[in-house]
């Protein structure tokens, strides 16, 4: 269908298809022959009418516009660029084809291709032969599934394979080698049933939802923390979802500049923004803990943060620990702030009530004190537990609409858990690892290790000297 009459019917010349011939001996698709550079933007615009607007978008397919269809398009590429296949070539035997398979189908129209357990069997004769791992990719089709993944795992570990590294095509946004352009994931590409495409090989489109804005009741639970870092007050303030969950925080830095100040408004703001929009808390903590800015230094008012690197830092190091219980980013464990931390836990006496009962009277005192309770507030670990006496909601400002247990049946709310791990183990095995007691310079956290005449962060690597 696209041929040099075709092409001179829609007003060619002669030296327009002698450009368009130089240029198809070194294209990788006929497509990419077709545009302003090879035929002039003069004869775009004038002769063929396309605008520049046209002309200049890259998505713009000359060919379709001239009223070709994708069939002879598809046959014209196959004429003048090739198949870049072997299959459905006139003079090569069918029995012949399996010497010539690659890695992944070759070009638009092939089919064949090594099966990953080929990729496993080739490298396991090789393997008793070499002293270290093969580094060697198996390649996978693009509609190879997790089972898929996890039986070539298996295999492997069958034959004494020491390493293996899968790779399924079209899983990145890009790729050394491709057999297709972009545009290449049309209908024709589709089996009968519309659902998986027939070369295993069709670019993944990443779609983004964006999540609708999901708004804080107008009066809800939170939370405030007011701590000093490196000698500057900061007052931390938070919202939650009914669900308990962070909406929105507020920060307040004391005496400081109305730049500053605005600043750290608008930083309040556009985290809020996110989390309202379905921005998970992990996602900022991950990016703004350990970041390094003045003030920084020793942290007073916080119970779990004892040092932080900057002010950023320490408010998302509080966030996580009281939504997330991140504890690995607390210098003091909530256990340890309990009476009876040293020891472990005691079993209270259940004072003749039986175990069912005490569970649904607890059950129901916790969700009632949920309702009231801040999540943040008690750091993710609310607890109601058997014994002691029941004036703890009172001391906390709570009023819970709950019926108090008789007289002997006593219950009280504990705002952690208790430890169920002696705290000799936890210092023994501190001492294992050859922990110096010590905070990091660096980061802060308690991870120093002896390096020779000096000390070595683990969490950092940092050292104190030495190198």
């Amino acid at each position: 269908g696209v041929n040099h009459d075709s092409l001179r019917e829609r007003g060619f010349t002669a030296a327009t298809i002698d450009a368009l011939e130089a240029t198809l001996v070194s294209a990788f698709d006929i497509k990419f022959a077709f545009n302003k550079w090879t035929l002039s933007e003069e004869f775009c615009t004038k002769v063929l009418e396309f605008t520049n607007a046209q002309l200049d978008d890259p998505s713009f397919d000359m060919l379709t516009e001239m009223g070709f269809s994708k069939s002879d398009i598809n046959d014209a590429n196959v004429f003048c660029c090739g198949a870049m296949t072997l299959e459905g070539a006139p003079h090569i035997a069918e029995a012949h084809l399996p010497v010539f398979d690659c890695a992944n189908p070759c070009g638009r129209i092939g089919k064949r291709f090594l099966s990953p357990e080929s990729h496993i069997h080739m490298m396991a004769a090789s393997q008793p032969f070499i002293s270290g791992a093969i580094s060697k990719t198996i390649n996978m089709p693009g509609i190879a599934t997790v089972e898929d993944c996890k039986d070539a795992y298996h295999l492997a570990w069958q034959l004494g394979l020491k390493a293996i590294a899968l790779y399924r095509d079209g899983s990145k946004l890009s790729q050394p080698l491709s057999a297709l352009t972009l545009d290449d994931d049309d209908d024709d590409m589709l089996d009968e049933a519309g659902a998986t495409p027939t070369t295993e090989r069709v670019v993944r489109v990443i779609e983004q939802q964006m999540h609708a804005r999901r708004r804080l009741p107008a009066r809800r639970r939170g939370y405030t923390q007011k701590a000093v870092v490196g000698g500057h007050k900061v007052y931390l303030r938070t919202g939650e979802f009914d669900d308990g969950s962070i909406g929105e925080i507020f920060l307040d830095m004391h005496k400081e500049g109305s730049a500053f100040r605005a600043m750290m408004d608008s930083f309040a703001i556009a985290i809020s923004m996110g989390l309202q929009h379905g921005v998970p808390l992990e996602e900022f903590v991950d990016a703004f803990t350990f970041t390094r800015f003045e003030p920084s230094g020793m942290v007073e008012g916080n119970e779990a943060i004892k040092m932080s690197t900057s002010i950023l830092d320490y408010i998302f190091r509080e966030l996580a620990v009281s939504y997330l219980g991140r504890s690995d980013l607390a210098h003091v464990e909530p256990d340890d702030l309990l009476p009876d931390s040293v020891g472990g836990a005691s079993t209270p006496a259940t004072m003749g009530n039986t175990e069912e009962s005490i569970s649904n009277e607890v059950a129901e005192l916790e969700k009632a004190m949920m309702r009231v309770t801040s999540n943040g507030y008690v750091r993710s670990g609310l607890r109601v537990v058997q014994g002691g006496g029941a004036a703890t909601a009172v001391a906390l400002n709570m009023a819970v609409d709950v019926a108090v247990p008789a007289e002997g049946e006593t219950m009280v709310m504990e705002t952690t858990e208790t430890t169920t791990r002696p705290k000799v183990d936890e210092v023994r095995e501190a001492r294992m690892k050859g922990y110096e007691g010590d905070a990091c310079n660096d980061c802060g956290s308690f991870t120093l290790v002896r390096n020779g005449t000096c000390l070595k962060c683990d969490s950092c690597g940092a050292t104190s000297g030495c190198s």
